[in-house]
């Protein structure tokens, strides 16, 4: 096991020399590495798709859950975007250098904020081998160094990417050592990575909350902690029906595998009677369970053809990652806020309503990094944002909230010119 923990420390110990070149590299040769690892993703189609094959075969056969073979799985429409999603990323301004806050004091002295690299960035993932080239990419064009630790289950997909990025990066003058992969899936190895805090600036990991408490609760240095999305979408008495019923199909069925998918519908009393079997004959078009309370059961259960249940307190507050959704009716606006503070996860939620002054309420008192008017809540993305990519999506408030995207991944210093003041 010394060994293992010496080659870490070893490749942590690369990426941080590697990182005080990256942060002064051109924006031209960064996007050069993108654009290399774009069209080099594309050359190297048949040598990733099979390395993925074979770890969705294992993982397959080792019973892993339809969720996660969604995330895991890669074919050539995925890669494709993602190739699209890496020039998207070299498109965007580079964050790097940016000047804000100037301004001249009273003394004389010009102070003002220069945007620069946060150093290494470390991402624990799983399931998702896409991560690998989202985070990598925007390391790169953010100016960090990034070590990548993917699950087991990913291992031969990462392996394949990973090469794919350094090959590429490097041979445009990125600094040898800037992208790190650690390929031993023991997982004494994460905790020993949790503790290299004079190495690694800030560790971002991505996957299950076991995952994400065990390293909030393990790290040495600072973690971006979110990803669990328990997401309601409240129809509001006012709401438009059309809207409400295309929002919340949207939102549960176009992907319910991820962290931005509807798990819960509130209706208001009002609207109730009339939205709710609309709802239901949509979200059985998609296959949708829904687990009921005792109102939306007795309107829902007049149509024999839905997949219905009675809901259990475990259904609120709950991250289905399938097509399962929870139905609750509430008698006003304030008993649907008081429900979402109560369950939500701080993700993202959404009020559907033509009605202004509920629409700012919601906006005003959600207590989440997303909240949405009249939209789905599957926007919550980097990509969908504008950002090209995200390494993940912070709930918490410190230092970043949302999607993180190229100027999450940096930080400021003070620059002062003077012109030889001292302090009296």
């Amino acid at each position: 096991m010394k060994d293992l923990y010496a080659e870490l420390e070893g490749k942590a110990r690369a990426a941080r020399a590697a990182s005080r070149r990256l942060a002064f590299i051109s924006t031209e040769i960064k996007n050069k590495a993108l654009s290399n690892i774009s069209k080099d993703l594309i050359t190297h189609k048949e040598e990733i798709l099979a390395a993925n094959s074979l770890d969705y075969r294992q993982a397959e056969a080792a019973g892993m859950n339809a969720a996660l073979l969604d995330r895991l799985m890669l074919n050539e429409t995925r890669l494709d975007s993602m190739a699209r999603d890496v020039m998207t990323v070299a498109a965007l301004q580079d964050p790097v250098g940016e000047m804000s806050d100037n301004r001249t004091l009273p003394n004389g002295l010009v102070i003002g904020k220069k945007r620069v690299p946060l150093g290494v960035i470390g991402s624990i993932y799983e399931s998702r081998p896409n991560v690998t080239i989202d985070i990598s990419v925007l390391c790169l064009k953010s100016g960090n160094a990034v070590i990548l630790r993917g699950g087991k289950e990913t291992l031969h997909s990462n392996k394949a990417l990973v090469k794919v990025v350094q090959e590429a990066a490097y041979r445009a003058g990125i600094p040898d050592g800037a992208i790190q992969f650690i390929d031993n899936t023991d997982h004494a190895l994460v905790e020993h990575m949790l503790k290299l805090n004079q190495y690694i600036d800030l560790i971002i990991p991505r996957g299950g909350a076991g995952l994400i408490k065990f390293v909030a609760e393990t790290a040495n240095m600072p973690v971006v902690t979110g990803g669990i999305g328990v997401c309601h979408t409240y129809i509001d008495k006012s709401a438009d029906i059309k809207n409400a019923l295309a929002i919340v199909y949207n939102a549960k069925v176009q992907r319910p595998t991820v962290c931005n998918a509807l798990d819960s519908v509130i209706v208001h009393q009002d609207i109730a009677a009339q939205y709710l079997p609309l709802m239901g004959d949509e979200l059985n078009k998609g296959g949708v369970e829904m687990h009921c309370d005792e109102r939306s059961l007795a309107i829902l259960r007049k149509n024999q053809n839905l997949t219905l249940k009675a809901a259990v307190p475990e259904d609120w507050g709950k991250e289905f990652l399938a097509l399962i959704a929870a139905i609750k009716v509430v008698d006003s606006l304030d008993e649907a806020l008081a429900h979402i503070e109560k369950y939500g996860s701080g993700h993202s939620e959404a009020i559907v309503t033509e009605d202004y002054t509920s629409g700012m309420r919601f906006l005003n008192e959600v207590d989440a990094a997303c909240v949405y008017l009249n939209a789905s809540t599957r926007f919550t993305d980097g990509g969908q944002f504008g950002l090209g990519a995200e390494v993940g999506i912070s709930t918490q408030k410190f230092h970043a909230r949302g999607p993180l995207g190229l100027r999450e991944l940096t930080t400021y210093k003070w620059i002062i010119f003077g012109r030889g003041q001292i302090r009296p």
